[in-house]
């Protein structure tokens, strides 16, 4: 085999495994998605369980499947490195306790819904980006992105993007407003009383 065909040869072998490698991405952040839409919307439709305990399945499965040290770094932004590490121990502790409670609220009253996955495609060098759509029996139905990431040989989700809008991009506005006014300490605050407020509810 002259040079110039082995080198061919060896492109073509290296877009083939390239091209699989993508495709096995891809279809494993979908199996991902799709089996977690169907733990979620199990527990969301049982018959006869009180809303409290939905939301606690909902909680369990919320934390289990997203990254949530990752995106609480992430949203915290240029302060992260900033922050002392009683600073940083103390906000993922209120963050993961924040999300966790805001979501599987918001998720816990929901019934009803379909589920479907539109697409999957790479976003950034690491992650896969599911597209679906969740069809409601009363409104329009929601677009959703989830952004995947494969860790440690598990996916996990670092994102969810809400009619082109993205969850941790907004959280993260929303922190760099408060940590601008009253610094690292004042949103870790800020994030104590959100989540003693939930506590309280939820007596």
């Amino acid at each position: 085999m002259n040079h110039r065909l082995f080198k061919i040869v060896f492109v073509l072998i290296a877009l083939t495994f390239s091209t699989v490698a993508e495709a096995t991405n891809k279809e494993g952040a979908t199996k991902f998605v799709n089996e977690l839409s169907s733990q979620a919307l199990s527990a969301l439709k049982a018959n006869g369980v009180p809303l409290d305990q939905k939301e606690k399945k909902v909680r369990l499965i919320l934390s289990t499947n997203f990254d949530l040290n990752l995106i609480g770094r992430y949203v915290l932004g240029a302060a992260w490195r900033k922050a002392s590490a009683d600073q940083r121990g103390q906000y993922q502790a209120l963050f993961k306790e924040f999300v966790l409670r805001t979501y599987s609220r918001r998720f816990g009253g929901y019934a009803g819904q379909k589920f479907v996955v539109t697409g999957a495609k790479p976003i950034g060098k690491k992650d896969i980006l599911v597209s679906t759509k969740i069809s409601r029996p009363s409104g329009p139905p929601i677009l959703a992105g989830w952004r995947v990431r494969e860790k440690n040989g598990a996916h996990k989700i670092l994102d969810v993007v809400v009619a082109g809008v993205s969850m941790v991009v907004t959280q993260r506005s929303e922190f760099r407003a408060v940590i601008s006014k009253q610094g690292v300490g004042g949103l870790i605050e800020t994030l104590r009383m959100q989540v003693t407020k939930f506590s309280a509810q939820s007596k």
